[in-house]
Order: C-alpha cells, then structure tokens, then sequence
C-alpha cells in the first residue's frame, strides 16, 4: 500500500516511522527539508520536500495511485485543500487532521466527502475525551468502551490488596466468566498471558468485561470509589479548553495558567463551573492555597512532559487520587508509568489509532494504540469463511501476541473463552501488540 504523508512535525514524522513498521510504502513530504532529517534506518520511509497543496509536488510523489493521502500540517487550511487536491488527482482515500470541532459535525459529513475528504481527525478533542473518561472512573488506568458500549477495556494496577494477587489465570477462570484478561505489564513488559501467568503485586492488568460486571473488576482489582468533585488543570491549552467544556458542570475545575495573558483570554470562554487562576502550576504554595488536598484529580496539559510529570508527583503527595498528563514524547512514557502517573495522553498515538483503520482490509470499525501498553485494541467483523470463523477459539493456534477479549453476536456480548466458536457476521474484540496488526486481516478476510 502506498501512503503519502503531509506534514514533517512530530505527529506526521511518528506516523511514518509507525506506518512503515506495517510494511508500507511511505513518502513523507514538507515544506521544510529540515524536518525531514530524522534518524531512520528504515528504506520504506522515502522523503520529499515539497507542499502538498502543489499540484506539482504531488504529482511528483505519485498521488495518482496513493492509496491514502494523509495530511496533518499545523495548518488546517493547508490539510483541508491537500486533501481535496490529492482526491482530485486520484488518491484513494483522504485524511485530514483539523482544528475545527463544527466539521465533524454529522451534518457536514456529506459536504467534505464530496471535497474529496473521507475523514477528519481532531486530536485535541479525541484526548479531551480520554481525559473527561479517565476522572470519571479514577480507579483506572485505562478504561475504554467497545462496540458502543456493550464491551469494555480496562486497565487496573493491581495493589496489594486484591484478591488476584498471587493467582494464575486458569484458578479465576470460570463457566460463567465475568471478564477476560487480555494482557498483564509486568516490571514495564507487557505480554499475553496464558492459563498459568501468575498475577503479582504492581502487575497492570488489562480486563475485557461487559457493562454489567465493570463493578466485579473493580472489586476484584481492589479498588474503592472515589468521587471526583474537584479537579485542578495546569496549562491553558486547546485540550484543557475542550476539556472543560465536557467535564459534568457539577465537578469544579480550576484552571491554572503562568501566561498572564492566555488566562484572561480563556476565562472569557470557558464554562460557569471553572475558574481560571494566573500562576505556576508547580507552585506548591499556589497549590495548597487553591485547595489541592481537598482535589480527586489533577491534570497536567502544558507542552512540557517532564513538567507534566513532575506536576503530577507533586500533586500524588498532596493526597490527589487520579493524575493524568499530557506526554508527547513516546520516550516519556515508561517514565511516567514509572512515576506513578495514572494516565497519559498522547495526541500522535490518537491520530494513528484512526488512521489504522484505513490500512487494514477488513471491516475494522476502531483502533485504540494504548499509551501505556505498547498495543493496539481493534474490533474487526468476522467475514463469511475467515480462518478466525473455521474452528473454536481454543483450536484456532492464534499467534502468541494477540488475544479474543469479547464479541458481538444478535445484539448481545459475549466474553470469549476457549470452546467459543466465532461466527461470520461477529464484531469481535481483538487485543494485540504491534507486531499483530498485520495478522489480523489474514484472520479476519
């Protein structure tokens, strides 16, 4: 498959890198051949300087047989009009990363489909969404909804208080299985465990469950409630904005903000329930004057990693239950992991989830890259005759580095055990490391 890539900055040079792991052919283009001296040994990423709203520049990268275009500029008027160009020249398909939540509006869907767009991407509010998710279920480390809903991925540090500490998978199996444990971190290693992987104190477990027994991983995990009533955010960004505007109006926010001028221009928009305060969220004085030992979560959205972190372990010591950062820089997140953090948000991993779901053949409806994991979550419809249809899972020797969590059958969920035997039309949960990406079309064609 060949795919061109517009746009050299962090989220476009990371794409390529992640694409060409695919076995991909990858032009990544820019204005700026600057940009485009990055370290990879990788022969498959070839690189073009070039604009991509230049006709000539795109026929030069061969866009009349791309099969996706894919342009996240900084500019979104430079992504909208490249994609429109490359559809026009013969891309295939078109993505484009934009800054305007109006277009993703349903009702504008039909107008940019027929610009040539076939899909749009706003990172900044797709991670808002993981941030307003991750407070509502503090006792989490991951918590995401498949399928609408009727499955669910979560991700739990097991403490020393849980009753799996010190089991193996197959004394917690049952007739009738409440969850399904997909994949364990231990020590930063993340593997798929099978029915003798013994579960130990600091492991984070990765549960496939229904809605209905999200409550039975909480109390098998060991984990309590605690109801997020107060959260502090450092750092004015466009996701902190997005942010409060979909926390529940009965959660106070404040808002911190060392730009004197950037918080006043931001009060003015955000809603009733946050107020914005001018100062350094590092500042513990400043902290503890706000209320930060009276706060459930702290979030820490600045363009500084290690601030975040950092932020978010001095905000651990004042009592704080759930902290969440923003960490751009792939190589902050084992350190992050490290410090305890609960959650991080990287907008590169969220763009390539989606755009995952244009590379894959068969009818994959979502992706999920974890941050924390190193893995991808995908729910894929098994198609008429697919190996994956063939046999019961428990003879179908799937390859060690991916795992059935659920599926979807008539309406209803179903978690997967051994004897389960998956049908053509199933909307199934698939749990794999990066090197399983490409295995699942060869399962699921």
């Amino acid at each position: 498959m060949k795919i061109i890539i517009a746009g050299a900055g962090e989220t476009g040079t990371h794409l390529a890198k992640m694409l060409s792991k695919e076995r991909q052919d990858i032009i990544l283009m820019d204005t700026d051949e600057e940009r485009l001296h990055f370290p990879s040994s990788n022969p498959e990423i070839l690189t073009m300087t070039g604009s991509p709203v230049s006709f000539r520049d795109l026929k030069e990268a061969g866009i009349g047989n791309a099969d996706l275009f894919v342009s996240v500029t900084t500019e979104e008027s430079t992504n909208i009009t490249a994609c429109m160009l490359a559809s026009r020249l013969g891309a295939h398909k078109t993505f484009a990363r934009i800054n305007n939540y109006e277009y993703l509006l349903p009702r504008n869907k039909e107008l940019f489909e027929e610009l040539g767009i076939n899909s749009m991407i706003y990172p900044e509010k797709l991670a808002a969404e993981e941030i307003v998710t991750a407070i509502s279920r503090p006792w989490t480390r991951q918590y995401w909804e498949l399928v609408g809903g009727s499955l669910v991925l979560i991700g739990v540090k097991i403490r020393a208080n849980s009753q799996l500490v010190n089991t193996r998978l197959i004394e917690i199996s049952s007739e009738n299985k409440l969850y399904h444990i997909v994949a364990i971190k231990h020590e930063n290693e993340l593997y798929i465990p099978n029915r003798n992987s013994l579960i130990e104190t600091g492991d984070i477990l990765f549960f496939t469950t229904t809605k209905e027994h999200v409550k039975d991983v909480q109390l098998h995990a060991g984990k309590g409630n605690a109801e997020v009533k107060k959260v502090f955010i450092m750092g004015a960004s466009r996701i902190a904005l997005r942010t409060c505007q979909l926390l529940p109006g009965h959660i106070r926010v404040k808002l911190i903000e060392k730009d004197k001028e950037k918080s006043h221009r931001i009060a003015e928009v955000v809603p009733g329930n946050v107020l914005t305060i001018h100062g350094d969220g590092r500042d513990m004085d400043l902290l503890v004057q706000e209320g930060i030992r009276d706060a459930q979560a702290f979030v820490a959205l600045t363009e500084n990693e290690s601030t975040n972190i950092l932020a978010c372990m001095t905000a651990k010591r004042f009592g704080v239950v759930k902290t969440i950062s923003e960490v751009e820089n792939l190589d902050y997140i084992p350190l992050a992991e490290t410090m305890d953090v609960g959650a991080v948000i990287n907008k590169k991993l969220i763009a390539a989830g989606h755009i995952y779901q244009f590379l894959l053949d068969g009818d994959v409806s979502n992706v999920k890259i974890l941050a924390f994991a190193n893995a991808n979550v995908a729910e894929l419809t098994a198609r008429s005759d697919a190996k994956i249809t063939r046999k019961p899972v428990k003879d179908l020797h799937l390859p060690v580095d991916l795992t059935l969590g659920g599926l979807i059958r008539n309406g209803q969920p179903i978690i997967v055990k051994g004897d389960t035997h998956i049908q053509a039309g199933d909307k199934v949960i698939v749990f794999c490391m990066d090197t399983a990406m490409r295995k699942l079309e060869d399962l699921f064609n």
